[in-house]
């Protein structure tokens, strides 16, 4: 009987940063728990960045997860708006491997393709099919179900691009 493999997906922004856990044994995925770091916007940079962190830290620590998944950050047309994000993304991966993980990155159509069957689906198609793959999720704030999808994406390219027989919950 093989082990669960716990798996962080993360959605990287500096309002909101997005969480998930997901179980993997075999090829059956199940939910863990999910949801969001909100730093305070009224802080400044370096302090709303340590509150993603230490936050994400903290996820870490109480889930034990063996390694994590972020979800690439797309080219914007706002520059500062990149930066910002990046800068974000830059300090969840810090989190993330200061607690010892593998981090992997996965493009945003990779991830939409993966769950929906399609590369630009938009966050309600993203919700509704992490409700259907992971049940017991309930009802999950975008940037939740989004890091939730980021997990997934990778259970299923991680193993050598295999599809998986079963995502829905089995805890077999």
């Amino acid at each position: 009987m093989s082990t669960i493999r716990l798996i962080l997906g993360i959605d990287p922004g500096l309002r909101h940063t997005g969480w998930g856990v997901v179980g993997q044994r075999d090829n059956r995925l199940s939910f863990v728990a999910a949801g969001r770091i909100n730093p305070n916007p009224d802080l400044p940079m370096a302090a709303r960045l340590k509150a993603l962190a230490d936050g994400l830290a903290a996820v870490i620590a109480a889930h034990g997860p063996m390694e994590a998944a972020i979800e690439e950050t797309f080219v914007n047309r706002n520059a500062a708006s990149a930066l910002k994000l990046g800068q974000a993304r830059g300090a969840a991966m810090l989190a993330a491997a200061q607690a010892g993980l593998s981090v992997d990155e996965y493009a945003a159509n990779r991830v939409k393709q993966t769950v929906t069957g399609y590369g630009h689906a938009d966050k309600a198609q993203i919700q509704a099919m992490i409700g259907i793959l992971l049940p017991g999720s309930g009802k999950l704030a975008a940037d939740a179900a989004d890091a939730l999808a980021v997990a997934v994406c990778h259970a299923h390219h991680r193993t050598g691009g295999h599809s998986l027989l079963s995502i829905a919950g089995d805890k077999a």
